[in-house]
């Protein structure tokens, strides 16, 4: 496919465009408040940067733009991840796209094991089942009340529920390659279902957390800075375990929209969603594909108007060490699920990367907050986290009964 630029359903010339954005820098140069206010939001301003064209050259990596969405195929990166720089490269290019880019792309194909994806979905159907039947299942905080299935907290469950499929799905390269991205090492996954049934409504368009789980007042309330800051502590995502054609509404998007400085304010204002839902682009996924975009990007979940199609995705929030993640989540539990299922993996030759990969996905990986009492750190050394000590009992052939002594004592 021949590469070119998307240029949206531009307002105006190129050189109109360019001005506006010029009057947009020089009026960030010069404010004084260190807040946001309501009087920062400003349509016009929102859409002077919403409708910036994106240009696949901007992305030599990458296979195509639909509809401004960056769309890599994963096979023609795994090719690359084993050069001395291409990894290296690919990460530099995913920053780019989801910071100064449109911020979202999407990884054709990156769970391409199908007994294993098969395996997963089998697991999320059956713990989407069990809570309906146990009467706990939760709604969707963005949409209709009982329009979806969701389930918290994914991750603790589907680790413990199978820990052999666990570690399989999350020793995914491509996952842990975006990932390291954005994040850098260390990073704690959470996990949530959300399973869009048959007639289930759209979402409203929002920003997600950490900001987007605030109110607009209390979301006044922080400094710019940390405006611009929240959207560098989480990487959103999802893994499409179904097909997902236009009519099961896959995830509407709005590209651009995270480079707006006010969004976390302006995204509760109803001209901002009436403008969102006006722009908004939504690309059809394949089963195992995954979409990976900005915090900060406006977005919902699509309306579903298939006959028969549930909807099913694997939502993803990975948080950086130096983050709060949003859900509390037993590690350690999960640790001693899967840590049986570690060994035998590892024994029948495993790729050390997969074993590295399902480990960070499931292990807390920084060892703070610490009883500094008891673990002090040594010069600029912190002393061991989960990751850490999981990793060191697969090394050393620890027994369950050892490694679970030893995580509770951290």
């Amino acid at each position: 496919m021949s590469r070119g630029v998307w240029k949206g359903w531009s307002h105006g010339a190129t050189a109109a465009l360019t001005m506006e954005l010029t009057t947009l820098s020089r009026r960030s140069k010069t404010q004084t408040s260190a807040h946001y206010s309501l009087g920062d939001c400003r349509v016009e301003d929102f859409a002077a940067i919403v409708e910036q064209p994106v240009d696949l050259d901007d992305f030599p990596l990458a296979d195509r733009i639909d509809q401004g969405v960056v769309l890599y195929e994963s096979n023609s990166l795994r090719s690359r991840l084993g050069e001395a720089t291409g990894r290296l490269e690919a990460q530099a290019e995913f920053v780019r796209v989801l910071d100064e880019g449109p911020g979202v792309l999407i990884l054709a194909g990156a769970f391409s094991d199908d007994g294993v994806l098969d395996a997963a979905t089998d697991v999320f159907r059956g713990i989407i089942e069990a809570e309906k039947a146990a009467g706990t299942a939760a709604g969707d905080h963005f949409a209709t009340p009982g329009a979806n299935d969701r389930v918290w907290n994914a991750l603790e469950k589907f680790a413990v529920a199978d820990p052999d499929v666990f570690i399989r799905y999350y020793a995914n390269d491509m996952l842990a390659l975006i990932c390291e991205a954005w994040l850098g090492p260390r990073y704690q996954v959470t996990s949530q279902l959300n399973q869009v049934n048959p007639g289930g409504k759209a979402q409203n368009p929002h920003r997600d957390y950490h900001l987007g789980f605030q109110t607009m007042e209390s979301a006044q309330a922080f400094p710019r800075h940390i405006h611009q800051m929240s959207a560098m502590l989480t990487l959103q995502g999802a893994v499409a375990h179904v097909e997902m054609p236009m009519e099961t509404g896959p995830t509407f998007l709005i590209p651009n929209s995270q480079k707006y400085g006010p969004g976390y304010i302006a995204s509760h204002l109803p001209e901002f969603q009436e403008y969102s839902n006006q722009r908004a682009v939504q690309v059809p996924l394949g089963r195992g594909d995954a979409i990976f975009f900005n915090p900060a990007l406006f977005h919902g979940a699509g309306e579903n108007v298939s006959d028969d199609v549930r909807r099913l995705g694997n939502l993803l929030q990975i948080s950086s060490a130096f983050g709060r993640a949003m859900e509390s989540i037993d590690r350690a539990r999960m640790i001693k699920a899967i840590y049986p299922s570690l060994v035998t993996w590892k024994a029948s030759g495993a790729p050390e990367d997969d074993l590295r990969n399902a480990i960070a996905a499931s292990a807390e990986g920084y060892a703070f907050p610490s009883d500094l009492d008891s673990h002090p750190p040594s010069g600029s050394e912190p002393p061991p986290a989960q990751a850490d000590l999981v990793t060191m009992a697969l090394r050393e052939e620890w027994s369950p009964t050892r490694l679970a002594t030893a995580l509770a004592s951290l």
